[in-house]
């Protein structure tokens, strides 16, 4: 089997409960938008991240379903940041948690781990 060479993820969905709270949790750590998705009302609410139509990149959306809960230990989801401390320094007062401040993965960079306001563990990485 030869070797794959594009990137495989296309989309993450991380779980919520709130998806308000989760909203401006994380709207306020990463500086972003995010946007409305419209969805039959049997699957619930989604928000998505911000992404690029056409480019390669991928994307993904908060999601609100009864039959989907959130939780850390699962999937660990990395957010691409200029400097992971900058962000880190705003998940406190976004009413999140630093399980992990700002560590040093050598040639990899550096990366935080915390806790969102809905319960789920997420990394921070950045090359600087």
């Amino acid at each position: 089997m030869a070797a794959q060479t594009k990137n495989p993820f296309t989309w993450v969905e991380i779980y919520v409960e709130d998806m308000k709270r989760a909203k401006a949790f994380y709207e306020s750590v990463l500086k972003v938008t995010l946007t409305d998705m419209e969805m039959p009302e049997e699957f619930g609410q989604m928000v998505s991240f911000p992404w690029a139509e056409g480019k390669e990149n991928i994307s993904g959306a908060l999601v609100k379903m009864d039959s989907m809960k959130p939780g850390s230990g699962g999937t660990l989801v990395y957010f691409t940041c200029e400097d992971c401390a900058v962000e880190e320094s705003r998940v406190k007062a976004a009413g999140g948690e630093v399980l992990q401040p700002k560590m040093s993965l050598g040639e990899h960079g550096f990366c935080s781990i915390v806790l969102d306001t809905e319960g789920n563990t997420i990394g921070l990485h950045s090359r600087a």
